[in-house]
């Protein structure tokens, strides 16, 4: 690819624009592989000053790839890329920065130990060597209170939750001052609160004349917020369109290329006996303050109970504690009549509870290993996975291979590394672990964050197939669409406490969202 290799001082302010109407950003013919896999193949997208363009497409479309080549944390095979009309070499993040590209990526790119105001000096060198983070602290507490993104500057990254790190990654783009800003499922882990202020934020970019690529599996957030939209299958531009030129059903018909049940199967099975319970839990968050405040919730066999709230009132350490990777102050937890409080997770996992953890990149998969490895790692140890203390490898690919199939994993091979796989595909790959060996419990946390629609259906039926085989199972999720259409009872989290449980009959969204604001329902 020839051009120039970005540079600071060649670039106009965000009020200029692209030169004589072109837009402000093209990517032309951008093809990249991987070992066995074509990511994108000659993929054009053209995004103009002052609009937001979404880019839709499944899981393993190509999106992710095709916006890490934008910010150079890939090099694509051919093709290329122009800002403000001069086709540009963009080696790195250091070079799309240059360039007036911010992006903010669906897997985090912070530093856990560092605090806030250190992760966002560390992309500002101009603040200089002595105590940079110091003087950006005013900085984001400005950016902080001007677009509604509360942050604490003095905060560390491994304290907080999701839902913050992805506000940190928004402060930390636009105090850059990007221009052309890339978000990666923004909302995933947001509350429904929280993402019209991101949408206040975005129409404010574009009145100055700014261009966002959004990237959601979120319908209904295209026709809110995006002027256009193109969408990818398996790697190729199917089309670019105007928004409000297409509904829901045509977007999913041109992302899948078939369509997508919208009704899920809601045959009752009789719910009897205690799956999973938690009584008077008490426990603390990562700074030592209370989490838990004496929450009890019940499971049964044969339901699926929904637990809904804003990020931070305690579901992760909930969780984590159900699962054996946080101990309880106070309180019990049983898993089908056995008390299992404070076991390790191994002896939880043994004692029949499944676990679909909230982040699957770090805690669900070894990034590292293979697909296979991945699939066997809850009973390697057992037949026929082991033979005496020697891995039984035959065994390990017969089973993967099955997995892939039942589970339909998109993966070269068997071999390959997860780290390779689309966040979809890792999902896929977790839930096959996690319900071949029938659990009695399934703890899901937002088990379709950040997937899309043909993904999210199939996870939507795993789940309503193991309620009816009996197991019980406890829906994490900020969705409230999700756990009113998959739950039979919904409990509402707020402050460490159940709020209240209500039938799904009873449970309308303005109801919840009383509850969940610590409001009389």
């Amino acid at each position: 690819m020839n051009g120039v290799t970005a540079g600071r001082s060649s670039h106009p302010p965000p009020e200029a624009g692209a030169p004589n109407g072109a837009p402000l950003l093209a990517l032309r013919d951008i093809t990249k592989r991987f070992p066995g896999v074509l990511a994108n193949d000659r993929v054009t997208l053209e995004v103009r000053a002052g609009e937001v363009h979404a880019l839709l497409g499944e899981n393993g479309a190509g999106k992710t790839t095709l916006v890490n080549v934008l910010y150079g944390l890939y090099q694509p095979d051919a093709g290329e890329i122009v800002v403000d009309g001069r086709r540009v070499r963009i080696r790195s993040p250091r070079d799309a920065i240059a360039c007036g590209i911010g992006m903010v990526p669906q897997h985090f790119l912070l530093v856990r130990r560092h605090t806030v105001a250190e992760n966002i000096a560390l992309g500002l060198p101009q603040e200089g060597l002595l105590r940079p983070a110091r003087r950006v602290e005013r900085r984001i507490v400005e950016f902080a209170t001007r677009y509604g993104l509360t942050a604490d500057p003095g905060a560390r990254i491994w304290e907080l939750s999701p839902s913050e790190h992805q506000r940190v990654e928004i402060l930390k783009a636009l105090i850059r001052g990007a221009r052309i800003l890339v978000l990666d499922e923004p909302t995933s882990v947001l509350a429904p609160q929280e993402v019209s202020g991101l949408f206040d934020v975005l129409r404010r970019m574009k009145g100055d004349g700014h261009a966002v690529i959004f990237i959601t599996h979120k319908l209904d957030e295209v026709g809110a917020i995006a002027d256009r939209v193109t969408v990818l299958r398996r790697g190729r531009v199917v089309a670019t369109v105007p928004a409000a030129d297409v509904d829901r059903r045509a977007l999913v018909q041109m992302m899948v290329g078939r369509d997508v049940e919208s009704t899920l199967p809601r045959a009752r099975a009789a719910a009897a006996g205690e799956a999973l319970a938690a009584e008077a839990l008490e426990a603390d968050n990562d700074r030592g303050a209370p989490a838990l405040r004496g929450l009890t919730l019940a499971v049964r066999r044969g339901e699926i109970v929904g637990l809904a709230g804003i990020a931070g009132n305690g579901q992760r350490e909930l969780v984590e504690v159900l699962t054996g990777l946080r101990r309880a102050v106070r309180g019990r937890v049983r898993v089908l009549g056995r008390d299992v409080t404070n076991r390790t997770a191994a002896a939880i996992c043994d004692a029949g509870v499944a676990h679909i953890p909230e982040d699957r990149v770090h805690m669900g998969v070894v990034a590292t290993m293979t697909v296979a490895e991945n699939l066997v790692l809850r009973r390697y140890r057992h037949p026929p996975f082991a033979r005496g203390p020697l891995l039984d490898y035959d065994a390990i690919m017969r089973f993967a291979r099955e997995m892939i199939a039942a589970y339909e994993i998109a993966t070269p091979a068997a071999t390959t590394p997860v780290r390779l796989l689309s966040g979809g595909n890792i999902q896929r790959l977790i839930l096959a672990r996690e319900l071949a060996a029938r659990p009695g419990v399934i703890i899901a946390a937002h088990p379709t964050s950040g997937l899309d629609v043909s993904a999210t259906e199939h996870i939507h039926r795993l789940l309503l197939r193991r309620r009816e085989e009996g197991a019980g199972v406890l829906l994490v999720s900020e969705d409230l669409d999700e756990v009113l259409a998959l739950a039979d009872r919904v409990a509402v989290i707020f402050r460490g406490r159940i709020a209240d449980v209500l039938p799904v009959g009873d449970a309308t969204p303005e109801r919840i969202g009383l509850l969940m604001t610590g409001q009389a329902a």
